[in-house]
């Protein structure tokens, strides 16, 4: 079954930046699914829309486990037989606050990278069929300034002195991914574009931060609901281009 309303997927969606980005967009008009790995949580989370009279509804997905992916993109062919948005929110960060690069350790890049890059690659494979069966498709990827290349190099910028080494580089993976994804669809009417979303007050950061979560989610929404004039292979922060 293939449906003419427009559907869209946001990943690491049951609390913060996730669950806002899923109201703004169901706030727009499209059914929106609200994915996190824990059922009961997942459930939770889009009854509370949902009660707000959203269109949203909740879908199990653990990001770095194949087989939950692979029941993700079933569910998703049967109920809708396509994707308009796929949001890939779901992030963690897990670096020891305080160590220098080297003394990370190797399964902490492990950790990092399976949830921010393998996780975004293998789901927005999977995801890819149904993609190309919407008539034009949005992927955003939800980066950080924290990858930027030409910020942390720049003396003067304000993530100088703010090195987190694998999740920063975990997102400047996520970045390159963006821009070779986008090539390849550049053909076609699916755009793929990287966001910073700010820094905002969430649990990832304990609460630190300089704009609250409905900001937050306004660069994935807007990159979302992209028109066909809109960029593809962009980084931006608000409508604003910022630096590889």
């Amino acid at each position: 079954m293939t449906t003419s309303e427009k559907i869209a997927l946001v990943t690491g969606a049951t609390r913060g930046i996730g669950t806002e980005t899923v109201r703004q967009l169901a706030q727009a008009g499209i059914r929106t699914l609200l994915a996190g790995r824990d059922a009961s949580r997942t459930t939770a989370a889009a009854k509370t829309l949902q009660d707000e009279g959203l269109p949203v509804e909740p879908i199990t997905l653990d990001v770095t486990d194949s087989a939950s992916i692979a029941a993700a993109v079933e569910s998703i062919q049967s109920r809708y037989g396509k994707l308009d948005i796929l949001v890939n929110n779901a992030g963690i960060l897990v670096d020891e606050m305080g160590k220098a690069p080297s003394q990370q350790t190797l399964d902490t890049w492990r950790t990092t990278f399976d949830t921010n890059v393998f996780a975004v690659v293998e789901l927005t494979q999977a995801l890819l069929p149904l993609l190309k069966a919407a008539p034009a498709a949005r992927i955003v990827n939800v980066s950080s300034q924290l990858g930027s290349f030409g910020l942390h190099v720049d003396p003067s910028s304000s993530i100088y002195h703010f090195k987190i080494p694998a999740y920063n580089v975990s997102k400047s993976a996520v970045n390159a991914w963006t821009v070779h994804l986008a090539y390849e669809l550049r053909d076609t009417p699916i755009k793929v574009n990287a966001i910073h979303p700010g820094y905002v007050k969430t649990e990832m950061n304990k609460g630190a931060g300089e704009i609250d979560v409905p900001t937050g989610a306004r660069s994935s929404v807007e990159m979302a609901l992209l028109g066909a004039d809109g960029p593809t292979g962009s980084f931006t922060h608000l409508g604003n281009t910022l630096p590889w």
